[in-house]
C-alpha cells in the first residue's frame, strides 16, 4: 500500500502530540511493506526543533507554500492506494480538495483533536482543516477519540464511515530503562502547557508538591509561562524529545497524566502519553473520564486521582504496591495499545472502506459504518 498524508508534522515533537504517534505507527506500517509519503509544512518552530528527518519506507516531503507542492502532491496522488488529511493540517482545506478529487485511492481524514474540533464547531468558531464540504465526501473518517465523537462526527460533519483510531506506542522507543539521577522524581508530570489543563495540574500536582515538601516533583515540556505557581520541590526540564522520555518516566516513582478540558469532557480519548509512560512500567495516575476502563483497569492497571487527597494517597502507597500497579499496566499496553496493533487496526480499516466505497459505487447507494 501506498497511502499519502497531508499532516501537521512528523519531522518534530515539539508542542504537539502527533509526531511521536505518527512516528510509531509509519514504523509498523514500514514493517509491513507499506510506503508512506508524508507532507508537511515547513514552519519556524518546528523547523528549529527538528527531530526526526527521514520516514522508513517513506518521503518527508517538507515545503514552503501550498502552491510551491501541488504538482507534487497531485503525482504522489496519483498511484496512491490510500490519501489522508488530518487535522491541524496547515493546507487541510485545499489538501482536501486535492484528496477528494482522487477517486482511486481511499479518501481518508484522521482527526486526532477531535473534541477540539467538535468544540470549535459548537462555538462557531473556524476550522482552517475541515471546509465547507465538511467531511460527508471522505471514504473513512478515523477519530483519535471514540464514544459519542463518533456520533457528532456523523451528524455535525457528516461523516458516512466512521471508526476510533487510538492512542498508541512504540515499545522500540518506549521500554523500561535506567534511572537518571537529573530524572529522578517522587511525581512526574510530562506534557505541554495548556491553560484549560492547569486546574487539574494544579489540584493534583503543584497542591500535591505543597503537601509533600520533602519529595522531589519533577515537569518536562514546552510553553510553561513565567507565573507558573512554581513550588520549591517542583524541578522543571525544557522540552524533551522522544528519545529522552523512556528515562524520564522510568526515573519516577509515580507518573501523573492530566487531560485536555475537551478531552476529559467528552472521553473515549487517552492521550498517547498514557501508553508511553505504562510501555515504561512506569505506574500511572490519571484524571478521569469516561471510557478510560476500555484502556485500563482502574485500581490493578491505574490510579485515579480526583483530589488533591487522591494524589496524596497515590504517592503513600508502597514500592511494592506501585510496581505491581506498573507490571500489570505494562502487560496491558503490550497486549492491546502498541503501534503495531493500530497498523494492524488502519489497514483493516482502509482495506473495508475500499472494498465499500466499490460497492457504493457499483450500486450508486452511500454507505455508513460506525464503531465504538
Amino acid at each position: 500500500m501506498k497511502l499519502v498524508v497531508f499532516g501537521l508534522t512528523i519531522s518534530s515533537s515539539w508542542g504537539n502530540g502527533h509526531a511521536t504517534l505518527w512516528r510509531g505507527l509509519c514504523r509498523a506500517l514500514a514493517r509491513h511493506g507499506h510506503q508512506i509519503v508524508f507532507f508537511e509544512k515547513d514552519v519556524p518552530y518546528y523547523a528549529t526543533n527538528r527531530d526526526m528527518v527521514a520516514i522508513p519506507n517513506g518521503k518527508l516531503v517538507l515545503y514552503d507554500t501550498w502552491d510551491s507542492i501541488r504538482h507534487r502532491a497531485k503525482a504522489e496522488l496519483a498511484d496512491a492506494d490510500a490519501a489522508m488529511v488530518t487535522s491541524y493540517c496547515p493546507d487541510g482545506i485545499e489538501a482536501t480538495d486535492l484528496v477528494l478529487d482522487t477517486p482511486k485511492a481511499v479518501r481518508t481524514f484522521y482527526d486526532l483533536d477531535t473534541p477540539v474540533t467538535l468544540s470549535k464547531l459548537q462555538a462557531r468558531e473556524p476550522l482552517n482543516y475541515v471546509g465547507s464540504r465538511g467531511l460527508r465526501e471522505f471514504d473513512l473518517v478515523l477519530s483519535y477519540t471514540g464514544g459519542g465523537a463518533l456520533d457528532k462526527l456523523q451528524s455535525e460533519l457528516g461523516a458516512q464511515r466512521v471508526a476510533p483510531l487510538y492512542g498508541h506506542v512504540d515499545p522500540d522507543v518506549h521500554r523500561p530503562a535506567a534511572p537518571m539521577a537529573h530524572y529522578g522524581s517522587d511525581l512526574s508530570y510530562l506534557g505541554t502547557y495548556a491553560a484549560d489543563r492547569q486546574a487539574a495540574l494544579q489540584r493534583l500536582f503543584i497542591d500535591s508538591a505543597a503537601r509533600r515538601p520533602k519529595q522531589r516533583f519533577l515537569i518536562g515540556g514546552a510553553q510553561y509561562p513565567d507565573d507558573f505557581p512554581w513550588q520549591p520541590n517542583i524541578h522543571f526540564v525544557r522540552h524533551l524529545p522522544p528519545a529522552e522520555h523512556p528515562a524520564f518516566f522510568s526515573s519516577s516513582r509515580l507518573t501523573l497524566n492530566v487531560t485536555r478540558q475537551a478531552m476529559a469532557e467528552m472521553g473515549w480519548c487517552p492521550s498517547g502519553r498514557l501508553f508511553e509512560a505504562s510501555a515504561c512500567e512506569v505506574p500511572l495516575l490519571s484524571d478521569d473520564w469516561e471510557g478510560l476502563d476500555r484502556f485500563f483497569d482502574p485500581g490493578h492497571e491505574i490510579l485515579i486521582a480526583k483530589t488533591t487527597e487522591d494524589a496524596v494517597a497515590a504517592l503513600d502507597l508502597s514500592d511494592a504496591e506501585l510496581s505491581r500497579i506498573a507490571r500489570a499496566s505494562r502487560e496491558r499496553t503490550m497486549a492491546e495499545h502498541t503501534s503495531e496493533h493500530r497498523a494492524r487496526e488502519l489497514e483493516a480499516l482502509l482495506a473495508g472502506a475500499k472494498s465499500t466505497s466499490s460497492a457504493s459505487s457499483i450500486s450508486g447507494q452511500p454507505t455508513a459504518m460506525m464503531e465504538a
